[in-house]
């Protein structure tokens, strides 16, 4: 981020803390489709992904006082986001053990019109693949997803998790290992 991106975020940032709603919505809007995809990778679907996101922004709204103008706007959204999601994981968690339903992932295969006996088999491998990482426990799969997935570096996974980036690098390789366990072609 450029030094005229980093004032004009901490010029936001005391926007939205002194309780403007339109600087909130610009400091947040370019940062919405990184967000809601690292929601999906975490949660699954969509429409859990999106009411985590939700979620996130109300916290953030209500909690804005904690919105520090010399710190990233980014990495507190992600970390609100991740929490968000850490919340989902675990409410459904406890709903799979008491009996009250189960999951059923729906994730759409973007296809550029397959036969249908290639579709129906890149629907099952991304349905298994997409069922393993949900298996993974929450710490390895947050640092899956932050590294292999949304593309962060190690040191910044670890900032925002409140780790070392060894720890980073172990959970990842944990991760991918457990992932290769379970499905051959990894």
């Amino acid at each position: 981020m450029g030094r005229l991106d980093e004032t004009l975020d901490a010029d936001l940032v005391e926007k939205v803390r002194a309780g403007n709603k339109v600087a909130f919505g610009e400091l947040v809007e370019p940062h919405l489709p990184r967000l809601l995809g690292l929601a999906r990778r975490m949660l699954g679907t969509a429409e859990e992904a999106e009411d985590a996101l939700q979620n996130a922004l109300a916290s953030t709204w209500v909690a804005r006082a904690k919105l520090d103008p010399q710190k990233p706007a980014a990495a507190y959204l992600t970390t609100v986001t991740l929490n968000k999601c850490r919340d989902r994981l675990r409410r459904r968690k406890v709903t799979q053990f008491l009996g009250f339903g189960t999951f059923e992932p729906d994730m759409p295969v973007a296809a550029v019109q397959p036969d249908a006996e290639a579709e129906l088999a890149d629907r099952q491998e991304l349905e298994m693949v997409s069922r393993a990482i949900d298996r993974l426990p929450v710490r390895l799969r947050e640092a899956l997803v932050l590294v292999a997935i949304d593309g962060r570096s190690q040191r910044e996974a670890a900032e925002l998790l409140g780790v070392t980036e060894k720890t980073i690098e172990t959970r990842v390789y944990r991760a991918r290992q457990r992932l290769r366990e379970k499905l051959d072609f990894v």
